[in-house]
């Protein structure tokens, strides 16, 4: 059949970010508003599939658009256009995920993203359905690599896939106009999951936004709370109090280490350490890291005989409740004993870490991989990683060459692994210092879990004999 004058049919594959970052949905109003015909749907190689008719300079108007007004959260790779005549399309859609293409490294999943200025807002407003819910996230914001359990990223594939969809909640992932339009961990207080206050024996004490306030209250009283995050569980106590400090060093096997602080905000920030304009900016980004600054007080029991200190800011919406009932920072250290991972499984927080901490403060959604916080410090104002996981990986570092597909193990401490291929390196979470077997289990694991992501076969293994 010969396509009708200036219609044209385009068949387009984008890679780079482009799943859990609300790309399906921006394509979808894309579309629309070019009065294009068609589909989208997410594919098994963590790229995005879409097929459009129409006018030739709608469709030309459509592919210049995707790339200039792309979600914030989206990395547009490459865009592969097929053209044709047309088919036949009478509506545009958003089509179920396919499972069935070859995989490749062109495109992955996006790394956690901490909790935007929106769902903040929700949690706080009396009259919204969400207020006091902790695990307020929309396509904007929230956990993906923590949660997902492979290709492509659907709520099926992660660990939401235990708490159905109310239907308040349906409603707002159905709808196009939505924040929360196929937005994967699409949650209320009512469908979604629930956080608990423990005791040293994991006996539930308290629940709901009670407790997360009461183990604010106890923060605030010199406890020491074991903290489940995103990715895994932090120790936590005040900053301001040396008595609960000095416990959790004597807890941990710490004595000297520098523990990392959280602030309920920039200017509680300040109130402890000088903060530059790069370095404000990279605090209240959507990734949240470890920003490690030059000290304003002393702090000598939270960071010993150093100027700097590290400092972030909540990154979940737990963190944003628990600051509504403290005042001043808390510190917030991985929960690992020294050479082991940080602790992700609420029994094994329980047996390892019961006769160290007061409290345990958990919610009942699996973490599907821990990661620990990334840590940067600015050096000439330009940021420099101490370490790169949370908010990161497994983004890609994008390479002024091309590779083969290979696969890096490190050395022996302070170890991640990274698969090189197509030009691009992908590198694992915060792996540590293998000397003990659950560190080479986890290395192994997230090694075998990155080179499934990537679908790469390396035929080549490199590590540093040390």
């Amino acid at each position: 059949m010969i396509p009708s004058i200036g219609k044209m049919r385009a068949e387009i594959k984008v890679s780079g970010i482009v799943q859990g970052v609300g790309f399906r949905p921006f394509i979808y109003r894309l579309a629309i508003s070019h009065a294009l015909r068609g589909y989208v749907l997410n594919r098994g190689d963590a790229g995005v599939e879409v097929v459009v008719e129409g006018d030739e300079g709608d469709i030309k108007s459509f592919i210049g658009d995707m790339r200039e007004k792309k979600p914030p959260l989206a990395r547009i790779d490459d865009i592969d256009v097929h053209w044709s005549g047309e088919g036949g399309f009478e509506t545009f859609e958003i089509r179920k995920s396919s499972e069935n293409q070859e995989r490749s490294a062109a495109s992955i999943i996006p790394p956690d993203i901490g909790i935007c200025d929106d769902c903040i807002r929700e949690m706080t407003d009396p009259n919204n359905r969400r207020y006091d819910y902790f695990f307020t996230t929309c396509t904007n914001c929230g956990p993906r690599y923590t949660v997902i359990e492979k290709l492509p990223y659907d709520r099926n594939n992660t660990t939401m896939d235990e708490f159905p969809m109310c239907d308040a909640c349906r409603e707002e992932y159905t709808d196009p106009a939505d924040r929360r339009y196929h937005a994967q961990t699409v949650a209320c207080e009512k469908c979604g999951p629930q956080s608990y206050l423990l005791d040293t024996r994991g006996e539930k004490i308290d629940s709901g936004s009670s407790a997360i306030w009461t183990a604010g209250k106890l923060l605030m009283e010199g406890k020491i709370i074991a903290i489940k995050g995103n990715g895994g569980f932090h120790m936590s106590c005040s900053a301001f109090d040396e008595d609960a400090v000095r416990r959790l060093r004597e807890a941990l096997g710490r004595e000297n280490k520098p523990f990392a602080l959280m602030a309920g905000s920039t200017d509680m920030a300040e109130d402890i350490a000088v903060i530059g304009e790069e370095e404000k900016r990279m605090l209240e980004s959507h990734i949240k890291p470890i920003v490690v600054l030059e000290k304003r007080r002393d702090m000598e029991d939270v960071a010993p005989g150093l100027h700097n200190i590290g400092v972030m800011l909540p990154y979940t919406g737990m963190h944003v409740m628990l600051f509504q009932r403290c005042s001043h920072p808390l510190v917030m250290t991985s929960a690992n004993m020294p050479g082991e991972p940080i602790i992700y499984h609420d029994d094994e927080a329980v047996k390892k870490l019961g006769g160290k901490v007061d409290y345990f403060l958990v919610y009942d959604r699996k973490i599907a991989h821990r990661c620990d916080d990334s840590v940067i410090r600015f050096v000439d104002g330009r940021p420099s990683f101490i370490r790169r996981s949370r908010g990161y990986v497994p983004a890609p570092v994008n390479l002024p060459f091309d590779t083969g597909d290979v696969l890096a193990l490190g050395a022996e401490l302070n170890v991640v692994s990274c698969v090189l291929s197509g030009g691009k390196a992908f590198l694992s979470p915060y792996i540590g210092n293998t000397k003990k077997p659950d560190t080479i289990d986890f290395l192994r694991e997230e090694t075998m879990h990155l080179l499934e992501l990537t679908n790469v076969n390396p035929g080549v293994v490199a590590h540093d004999i040390h």
